[in-house]
């Protein structure tokens, strides 16, 4: 699904393998850390926006408990930001121990920010066996979150790619260029918007405008601060002031999220909404949450790609138990369950073909999805900006639309 991008992302990949492989610091075998983690409570910290996510993570609760006597209780966040903060304020206090939050699911710039300022445990990834199915050399986002070496300290658990969803019933032919999509907003006023930033996929919207705009300039790939922002982000603004008279409510007001998109597109508000995951809309069609003349397209010249993560505080009270928690995740029947339609859709990190064979069966005998487009039909991932362009443009957005200026 992922193209590696490039001779020189390989010699990165390879360099980031090792420096994951050198940095496993558990003095412990796994074994040992597994009769630690018995009877251990994690408080994992992870978005609790959409029903069909959470479901997954209740099978995952009910499965450790089984499986290790752990008690996974999900901390169901409207943002990630809200449990990095409770972290912050541990450290200050001087909660070095018995922190609240064993667990997080995070990625690009709350990474960053927590990697920064030395807020994680690790690197412990590489003992987690079942790492090593992991795809690292494929799928190189897997060691490489926003540009920022994962080293070790972030466990990955999904694949993501930006797609966009339209009704066939509303729109006969995808537009996929900006251009395309401009003129069909233009020729159809009010039926397309998107989700109001600093939502991830409101964020992530800008972010593929921009790379589709501007391409895969080197400013991106470093701190905001290092660029002239305002010079490489000059077409995206130029793009978005003609495309926001034609938006719903003529630009004046967003969705507040994906799903709120999602619905306006199921109530046909809409003909076009977004996503970050490829089975998004088959799962909704599954789930009787969108109709079924729903499809799927991406961009000519592809759209961003990321890893999402589950890291562990430095203060963690069942660091144990998270450790056994995100190997979990990364086990073949895991992600297999995850990746099925009509549970999640949310793709694979493994690399499918070094699996015991009832697992690749597993794989084989998933059903695609209605309106999940095949890998060769996705297209290429492209690399996410260094994290510290989005807070850079949501300030941006906010100070040139909120409101609907």
């Amino acid at each position: 699904m992922f193209a590696i991008w490039g001779r020189a992302a390989g010699t990165v990949v390879l360099g980031l393998m090792m420096m994951v492989a050198a940095g496993a610091s558990e003095p412990r075998p796994w074994s040992e850390i597994k009769v630690a983690a018995k009877g251990q409570t994690v408080h994992w910290n992870a978005w609790g926006g959409d029903g069909r996510i959470n479901a997954f993570i209740d099978w995952v609760a009910d499965q450790v408990s089984a499986r290790y006597g752990i008690d996974l209780q999900h901390v169901k966040l409207a943002d990630t930001g809200d449990a990095v903060s409770r972290v912050v304020a541990e450290k200050a206090a001087g909660r070095d121990r018995d922190g609240s939050v064993d667990l997080i699911w995070l990625n690009g710039e709350n990474f960053a920010a927590m990697k920064h300022q030395n807020l994680l445990h690790g690197p412990w990834v590489a003992d987690a066996p079942n790492f090593a199915f992991v795809d690292v050399a494929g799928k190189p986002t897997t060691v490489l979150d926003f540009q920022v070496p994962t080293e070790g300290l972030e466990a990955p658990w999904g694949m993501a790619q930006f797609v966009f969803i339209h009704d066939t019933a509303l729109v006969r032919e995808a537009p996929r260029t900006l251009s395309a999509l401009s003129d069909w907003a233009a020729r159809n006023p009010g039926r397309f918007t998107y989700p109001q930033p600093p939502d991830f996929i409101g964020t992530s919207f800008l972010k593929q405008a921009l790379v589709s705009l501007v391409g895969q300039v080197p400013e991106l790939k470093h701190p905001v601060d290092r660029a002239d922002p305002d010079r490489v982000t000059a077409p995206l603004w130029a793009w978005l002031d003609g495309l926001h008279p034609n938006l719903w409510r003529q630009g004046g007001a967003f969705p507040e999220s994906g799903p709120a998109q999602r619905r306006l597109l199921a109530d046909r508000e809409v003909g076009i909404a977004m996503a970050f995951n490829p089975a998004e809309a088959s799962s909704a069609i599954s789930a009787g949450e969108l109709p079924d003349t729903v499809r799927t397209f991406t961009l000519e010249g592809g759209t961003l790609a990321n890893t999402h993560f589950v890291a562990i505080p430095y203060n963690a009270k069942a660091r144990e138990g998270a450790m056994v928690v995100a190997n979990f995740l990364m086990s073949p029947e895991a992600q297999v369950h995850k990746q099925d339609p009509r549970v999640w859709g949310d793709f694979t990190v493994l690399d499918i073909g070094t699996l015991p064979e009832q697992h690749k069966a597993a794989f084989a005998a998933l059903p695609l999805g209605v309106a999940t487009l095949s890998p060769a039909e996705l297209g290429a991932g492209l690399p996410e900006p260094h994290p510290s362009w989005s807070g850079w443009l949501e300030a941006e957005w906010e100070r040139r639309y909120a409101g609907g200026r």
